[in-house]
């Protein structure tokens, strides 16, 4: 983390005596920028700008007290020099140094370059109040093309590796976050500085219906509703299931970073008949953390003695595994944690705080936000990961982005309503995942989706046959057509 915010603050270092080139098509952008920010933040208010750069929106926006904070020193130093009248702070949107609550915060195509968004708008809890107002503000991924033929042709300075969210995830994100989405829409529909015909398709054009999904900027208007509160959370024990099978090289990294939850964190092991000494490693995992971390194993099936032990776990697949640990599970939150460390351990508290805060009541990886390793995610699953994300999302009722996404979360109290009402679609998932994503839809629970970075594997073989398992998923997803909209 920290070598990659000491780049993105090299990067805009660099970017401060480049900004003074780009003239006349900055310069129009960033005007039409600054009107559309005042438009939703009245003057006179206290307001943080998050990523200020050099403090020109800051300052256009009229604040009674104005602070800004961005990574670079010299666009800080250039802020200061230009606005002596506010306050500037060298500072990271994920651990932002300042502890005043104000009126308004803004964060203005910032959010593409953090490593975890996530994060930054946990850290907003920090400088709001109830009723404070936040504004985030972003590029249209339609436009992705467009601005990489910007930079190449040198009208656009070149940027780094960018995330590309869409509103519903930035909504989606704030909302985790405790705050209330209240304001979703667009603009600047031609981003050149045509005498006429700009004012014209931009102030009328570009709030038409279509049209205005167009648009070059995205914004996000929310209110912190009880983000700031001092309401307390109850702290809740956690249970961690990690099915595992031929996953030797992945156990001590598992434990050694899985942080603790709340009040007491269970990590339960699933075995499925390993033959790469992957047993051993977890024993050895459970004897050196004995008495310190709460680590139990547990196998599908027997394991002495019995020749068709390997075709039966074929069999009985990720998806028994995953209910023998639940059955298992003594804590009130449930995980489900893949071996293959493809999602990071240390992103498991945002699930457990989703649920813990009241957020959510089924909490869903989604791998499909930010960019990911190369050789993550094969260009065939990928493709197919978004069809069945809008068919999931058609079937549920509900916005499901990346429907095969293995990490998961619930309360123990709704994971065994789910399994009361199992009967309803009948023992059909090998995989564990959507007999949890159709339970939860089947009684209206709220699913939300925590976005995750997808690295690709370093130990063991990939367990997935595309083809195969595709077909699978599709006969599932008949069978929930069938039993939640054809019913």
């Amino acid at each position: 983390m920290a070598n990659a915010n000491d780049a993105l603050a090299r990067f805009f270092d660099a970017a401060t005596a480049h900004r003074a080139t780009m003239g006349w098509l900055r310069g129009f952008y960033h005007r039409r920028l600054r009107q559309l920010v005042a438009g939703l933040v009245d003057p006179g208010l206290s307001v943080l700008e998050i990523g200020c750069g050099q403090g020109n929106l800051l300052d256009g926006l009229k604040p009674s007290r104005g602070v800004g904070v961005d990574i670079s020193p010299k666009m800080v130093a250039a802020a200061r020099e230009r606005h002596p009248e506010h306050e500037f702070i060298v500072g990271d949107a994920e651990d932002l140094p300042v502890r005043e609550a104000f009126d308004a915060v803004v964060m203005s195509n910032l959010v593409g370059y953090l490593r975890d968004v996530w994060q930054a708008f946990r850290e907003l809890r920090k400088v709001t109040h109830a009723g404070s107002l936040v504004v985030v503000t972003y590029y249209n991924f339609l436009w992705q093309p467009v601005l990489k033929l910007a930079e190449l042709i040198r009208l656009r300075a070149p940027q780094p590796e960018q995330n590309w969210l869409s509103t519903d995830d930035l909504a989606n994100l704030l909302e985790l976050n405790g705050y209330e989405v209240v304001r979703i829409g667009t603009d600047l529909l031609l981003p050149l500085p045509i005498p006429i015909l700009a004012p014209l398709i931009n102030r009328y054009l570009a709030r038409l219906p279509v049209l205005r999904a167009l648009c070059l900027t995205t914004y996000v208007v929310a209110r912190d509703r009880d983000a700031s509160s001092a309401r307390a959370c109850p702290e809740r024990t956690c249970s961690v299931i990690v099915p595992t099978r031929n996953e030797a090289g992945n156990i001590e990294a598992l434990v050694e970073r899985l942080p603790e939850m709340g009040s007491h964190t269970e990590i339960i092991f699933v075995d499925g008949n390993s033959t790469d000494g992957t047993v051993e490693r977890i024993e050895e995992q459970i004897d050196k953390h004995r008495g310190v971390r709460d680590i139990k194993l547990i196998h599908q099936t027997a394991r002495s003695g019995d020749d068709s032990a390997p075709t039966q776990m074929l069999k009985l697949g990720k998806g028994d595994a995953v209910r023998k640990g639940f059955d298992a599970a003594k804590g009130e939150v449930l995980i489900i944690l893949d071996s293959d460390l493809s999602v990071a351990p240390e992103d498991m508290p945002k699930f457990y705080q989703a649920l813990a805060e009241g957020r959510s009541e089924l909490v869903n990886g989604c791998r499909l936000v930010y960019p990911m390793q190369k050789q993550a995610m094969r260009f065939l699953n990928l493709l197919a990961n978004k069809a069945f994300a809008i068919l999931f999302s058609w079937l549920l009722d509900q916005r499901i982005k990346d429907t095969l996404c293995g990490t998961k979360a619930l309360l123990a109290r709704d994971y065994a309503r789910i399994t009361a009402n199992r009967s309803y679609f009948g023992d059909f998932d090998p995989y564990g995942d959507f007999d949890l994503l159709f339970g939860a839809a089947r009684l209206s629970m709220r699913i939300k989706e925590v976005p995750v970075r997808y690295h690709a594997r370093t130990y063991g073989e990939i367990k997935i046959s595309r083809f195969k398992h595709g077909l699978i998923l599709l006969k599932m997803s008949l069978i929930a057509m069938r039993k939640l909209k054809f019913f």
